[in-house]
């Protein structure tokens, strides 16, 4: 796994995906102060000092180690502003192994951004940092992320019963998966050795 290929941004048909800056504060703030959009992160919406808190790791952020996030807002080429943010947390860095995720602010809802940003999220997973597997966890009861990464080829490989407790109700986990080979077969990709480690 080569970190020193990241570039600064990515561009997909509508979208850019970059690091985070001071100036993305407001927009980020905006879905994060959301009770709809962490009911499935299973949490409350941070208070105003926790989401400055949070916003400013998110700024200091290295991808280096386990354990470390890559997070990358996601800018509508349409508009350039922020509707989002997709994220590969490096899990096990000697086993190629990443957590993938999303958060996208509902007002923009709909039109298949989401989709186009994780769909470019696992290609940097796989195509430049040469993961040899990349993951989701998921709150069962959240059918559109359900759909959303079977539409991207990825497979349930568990679902976890009571796994979790938010507002006094169990809930249950979904795990999906897809390994880099599947990946490049999928996509029409040369699989090859991975470049660095």
């Amino acid at each position: 796994m080569n970190l020193n290929e990241l570039q600064s941004q990515y561009e997909t048909e509508r979208l850019l995906l970059r690091p985070f800056v001071r100036g993305d504060h407001a927009d980020y703030a905006a879905y994060h102060s959301r009770s709809d959009v962490y009911r499935y992160l299973l949490s409350a919406p941070p208070t105003e000092r926790e989401l400055e808190e949070k916003f400013q790791r998110v700024l200091d952020a290295k991808f280096e180690t386990d354990g470390d996030v890559l997070r990358l807002a996601v800018i509508a080429q349409n508009g350039h502003f922020l509707i989002g943010e997709v994220m590969i947390e490096l899990v096990n860095r000697s086993a190629g192994r990443g957590e993938i995720g999303y958060i996208f602010n509902p007002e923009h809802g709909g039109q298949g951004f989401a989709t186009e940003a994780m769909n470019e999220i696992l290609r940097i997973g796989f195509e430049i940092l040469h993961f040899h597997r990349l993951f989701a966890r998921l709150d069962a009861a959240n059918g559109g992320s359900v759909r959303l990464l079977e539409r991207l080829g990825l497979r349930r490989e568990a679902h976890l019963v009571q796994a979790h407790k938010f507002n006094e109700t169990w809930i249950d986990e979904y795990i999906y998966a897809l390994l880099r080979a599947e990946w490049c077969v999928q996509n029409s990709v040369r699989f090859g050795a991975p470049a660095g480690g």
